[in-house]
């Protein structure tokens, strides 16, 4: 155990990489895979289940925690960790993204954000500081810097300006979150899809200093295309030696192709959203249990699946239990999908160890473009 938060960096293959993150709470294996936990629960899940399927750090919500039931208040009970039973890392997002995203009536000024709260309309205002004040009242090992994320497309002048309001913003969290051992502070690079801009950030992020980089404002509207044309050099423009986070992606293809460019670590509620509304994820594609297809079919989602849903029920129960609209249903389904993610990142660890990653992505995507299985 250690009291500071280092990466190491085993092997790479081509620009895959793998390694650990080493925590006081615990080793994150890279790539990582973050099941989120917007109000301080994967939705659907017990703790100890999500631990089950292989993930070793969740993401909670900056925002959505500060309005309910408010971070004093998790504070008061012992912190995030306790407060919802989760022992191993968690890494909290700054509420950026959020107030661009979810609130109404804000005001963006260089001090910061005013919005209403979409929940109750009450007024309130996040800065770098109070991002940073909020973040270590939850007790997050991993904190985010503030910044501003603007939906893209968008012309090349605002995202110019954001970029650099977000780059001060970065310079002022990273005074707010001072010398805290065993918690680290990652930064954000900004600049949609423009190289220059990308490039301008990735530099000054580096001269202010953090323990991690994330490639932030994609996954936005863009595109798997565009995605995929700023990660192949984004990833390059930040620090060998950091960890690199790419933020709310996504589908399994989405992670493997940004895993092959560079990146670490990853979050999306699409495993657990996905779940709830009746899609699994399988190594064939996605699965629709809500098609009549399912309704006599004794055989599982995934027959070389090892997860509850597939091993102990059938597509004819999970088809049943979701048109019941049972709460199994979306307990199973997320179980299913969130352990298909990990076996995804479990096979990228250990082909990139192997030094076989571009035959198990090739083998990755000739199992999707299978589609389902035939109909009984």
């Amino acid at each position: 155990m250690t009291d500071r938060i280092s990466f190491h960096l085993n092997h790479t293959d081509g620009k895959a990489r793998t390694g650990i993150i080493h925590t006081p709470r615990g080793d994150i294996r890279t790539p990582a895979f973050m099941p989120v936990g917007t109000a301080a629960t994967v939705k659907a899940m017990m703790p100890e289940s999500v631990a089950a399927t292989g993930a070793d750090i969740l993401l909670g919500n900056t925002y959505h925690l500060m309005l309910r039931p408010t971070a004093e208040r998790i504070d008061r009970l012992g912190g995030l960790h306790r407060f919802m039973n989760w022992d191993k890392p968690i890494l909290t997002d700054s509420g950026g993204f959020q107030v661009m995203s979810l609130s109404d009536l804000r005001k963006l000024t260089e001090d910061g954000v005013t919005f209403k709260s979409h929940i109750d309309g009450s007024k309130h205002h996040l800065s770098p500081e109070r991002s940073m004040e909020i973040q270590k009242l939850l007790g997050s090992d991993i904190v985010m810097c503030f910044d501003e994320c603007p939906a893209l497309p968008a012309d090349y002048r605002r995202l110019e300006e954001s970029m650099q309001l977000s780059m001060r913003w970065a310079a002022r969290s990273k005074d707010a979150f001072g010398d805290r051992p065993g918690h680290a502070l990652f930064g954000i690079q900004q600049g949609g899809l423009e190289e220059d801009l990308r490039g301008e950030s990735a530099k000054a992020l580096k001269e202010i200093g953090f323990d991690g980089y994330a490639v932030g404002g994609l996954a936005v509207g863009e595109g798997q295309e565009a995605m995929f044309s700023c990660l192949d050099f984004a990833p390059d423009q930040l620090p060998v030696d950091k960890p690199r986070y790419l933020m709310g992606v996504g589908k399994p293809d989405d992670i493997v192709g940004a895993v092959k460019r560079g990146i670490d670590m990853m979050d999306c509620v699409l495993p657990s959203r996905s779940g709830r509304t009746g899609q699994a994820f399988t190594r064939r594609g996605v699965v629709n249990i809500k098609n009549a297809r399912h309704a006599d079919d004794p055989r599982p989602l995934d027959e070389d699946c090892t997860c509850p849903a597939c091993r102990q029920y059938s597509r004819a129960y999970l088809h049943h239990v979701f048109r019941a609209q049972e709460m199994i249903s979306g307990m199973l389904l997320t179980w299913h999908n969130l352990h298909y993610f990990q076996e995804i990142m479990q096979g990228m660890r250990d082909a990139i160890a192997a030094g076989q990653f571009a035959v198990w992505e090739t083998e990755f995507h000739e199992n999707r473009a299978q589609g389902d299985v035939e109909p009984l």
